[in-house]
C-alpha cells in the first residue's frame, strides 16, 4: 500500500482525489543519469523534464556552464540558456528548442559524471527550499525570472574570461527559486545577480581604461 501511494499527498480533504506531488530536481536529474544509455541529448532531456521544463532546464543549462571549459565552450553552452529564457520571458507554455541545439549530445557517461557532482549538492539545497513568500502573482514570475535570466545569459555567452561562473550560478538559483516558488531563494538569486552584473560591469570598464591608456601611450 505504501507503494502505491509514493509521490502522493497524504490523506484525502473532503473526498478530493489524491494528488500527485512533483519530482523534485533532483529526483528528475538523478532519473536521468541512471536510464542513460549511449549518448544524452538535449531533445531527451527535455522530454524527460515534461511540464517543468523551462525551470528544470535553466538549472541544468546554467550547471553547465559552472564546469571549467576552454573558450568557446560558453559560447556554445550558453546558446541553449539564452534561447529557453527568451522563451520564458515571452510567456511559452512549453520550451521549445532548434533542431542543431537539440541535437547536441554528450556521452552517458559523462552526463553521469557531470550528475554524480551536482545531485548531491542538489538535495543538499534543496532541504532548504520550498514554497513561500513568492511574491509574484500567477506567471508574472515566471517572466521575471526570465528576464533576469535572459541577461544573465547574454553575459554568459560573452568571451569574458571566467566571467560567466557567477552569472550561471545566479541563473541556477533564479530557476530553482522558480520551480519551487521559494521568494527567499529568489531574493538569494536576485542578489547574486546583481553582483554578478557589477563584477562583469567592473571588467568591462578596466579593459576600456586599459585600451584607453594603451592608446594615449602610443599616440
Amino acid at each position: 500500500m505504501r507503494a502505491e501511494t509514493d509521490g502522493l499527498e497524504a490523506g484525502r480533504a473532503g473526498g478530493a482525489p489524491l494528488r500527485r506531488k512533483p519530482r523534485r530536481l533532483s529526483q528528475v536529474f538523478a532519473r536521468l543519469a541512471s536510464d542513460a544509455k549511449d549518448r544524452v541529448t538535449i531533445a531527451s532531456i527535455l522530454d524527460a523534464l515534461g511540464d517543468r521544463s523551462f525551470a528544470a532546464l535553466l538549472v541544468i543549462f546554467a550547471v553547465f556552464n559552472l564546469i571549467p571549459l576552454p573558450p568557446p565552450s560558453s559560447a556554445i553552452l550558453g546558446l541553449p540558456l539564452l534561447v529557453v529564457a527568451a522563451q520564458l520571458t515571452y510567456g511559452s507554455k512549453r520550451a521549445w528548442l532548434p533542431k542543431f541545439i537539440a541535437e547536441k549530445s554528450i556521452s552517458a557517461e559523462q552526463f553521469r559524471l557531470i550528475m554524480d557532482r551536482v545531485v548531491p549538492r542538489l538535495v543538499r539545497l534543496e532541504r532548504f527550499i520550498r514554497p513561500r513568500y513568492w511574491p509574484f502573482w500567477r506567471k508574472r514570475g515566471d517572466r521575471i525570472v526570465g528576464i533576469m535570466s535572459l541577461v544573465l545569459a547574454i553575459i554568459v555567452t560573452l568571451p569574458i574570461p571566467l566571467g560567466n561562473w557567477l552569472p550561471a550560478f545566479s541563473v541556477a538559483l533564479l530557476g530553482l527559486s522558480l520551480s519551487e516558488r521559494d521568494g527567499i531563494l529568489f531574493a538569494v538569486g536576485s542578489a547574486v545577480a546583481a553582483a554578478s552584473l557589477g563584477v562583469v560591469a567592473l571588467v568591462f570598464g578596466t579593459a576600456v581604461a586599459a585600451i584607453q591608456a594603451m592608446f594615449l601611450w602610443i599616440f
